[in-house]
């Protein structure tokens, strides 16, 4: 499910297309499915919407598989022979979806990288070993080679691989604590993830670093890799993310403050692992982007 927002008046169709990439028809095709909402209700095409409005669109992966390389700028953190640690730009999107075939981190990955990228993830995701959300930056792995990657893809399986995110989210968190909620897909709205009693297990550990009126810094520490976990289990526990326009409500007077974020305040900040060939543990961390510190500045 992929969220726009909306940045001048007018129909729904044209503003989904030009929003997001696709034909008019394949917009109008998205709504008449019944695969597009606005505001979180369901959509009609001749609706019309204006600047501030949220457009979710599920968009069908896209038939052609090839994915082009582009000379885009990466920023590598690590490299050698098996894997990368690079760290991801917020509103980089990992791999081709039918909304964003062009742009993202494979299209780079494949100029860099050319042939020497693994291929268990298939031609559309080649060498992604696990992936962060389009608006969340921060870091992550990237395998050379098929032995690296199942090695990486264990180690994230088996809970070994350390990935921590450092969050800034609504309200003031009273301490230190730990989510355990299992994950699923949510019953009221089947694009998006929530607590559910047969989901999967999944459990967030998260630090009070620094209070900030109103908003709190966490750091999390992910024990499980569901999709968003962070986000619906802060959600759950009552503080959803800055910033995050589908597990919490852009109209809160702290997200109109920063709404300048365009999009969630959530930066994947350390990662650790063992190499898949040397068996030396690795450690990487990287600086809080910009955007954070002007939060925390703030």
């Amino acid at each position: 499910m992929e969220l726009i927002k909306v940045k001048n008046s007018g129909r729904l169709d044209a503003a989904l297309a030009a929003e997001s990439g696709v034909s008019r028809a394949m917009a109008q095709k998205l709504i008449d499915s019944g695969r597009c909402f606005v505001n979180g209700r369901p959509a009609k095409k001749s609706m019309r919407v204006d600047p501030g409005d949220e457009i979710s669109a599920d968009f069908p992966e896209p038939e052609n598989d090839d994915v082009s390389p582009e000379e885009i700028s990466l920023d590598i953190v690590y490299e050698d022979g098996d894997l990368l640690v690079i760290n991801k730009p917020k509103g980089m999107v990992v791999h081709p979806s039918a909304g964003h075939k062009g742009g993202t981190l494979v299209s780079a990955l494949l100029y860099h990288c050319g042939d020497s990228l693994s291929g268990v993830g298939g031609v559309k995701r080649p060498g992604i070993v696990h992936r962060i959300d389009k608006d969340t930056s921060g870091l992550l792995l990237v395998a050379k080679n098929d032995a690296a990657h199942l090695s990486l893809s264990k180690q994230i399986a088996a809970h070994t691989a350390a990935r921590v995110y450092h969050t800034v989210v609504l309200g003031d968190v009273a301490e230190d604590g730990t989510v355990d909620a299992p994950i699923g897909r949510s019953r009221r709205d089947r694009k998006k993830q929530a607590v559910v009693e047969d989901g999967k297990p999944a459990v967030t550990h998260y630090e009070v670093l620094s209070r900030l009126g109103g908003l709190t810094y966490l750091k999390c520490r992910l024990e499980t890799g569901r999709t968003h976990q962070i986000r619906v289990h802060m959600a759950y526990i009552g503080h959803p993310v800055l910033g995050d326009g589908v597990y919490g409500s852009l109209s809160s007077p702290q997200n109109k403050k920063y709404r300048f974020l365009e999009g969630q305040c959530l930066v994947a900040k350390e990662i650790g692992f063992v190499h898949p060939r040397t068996g030396e543990r690795m450690h990487f961390e990287i600086p809080l982007p910009d955007y954070f510190e002007k939060i925390i500045g703030k």
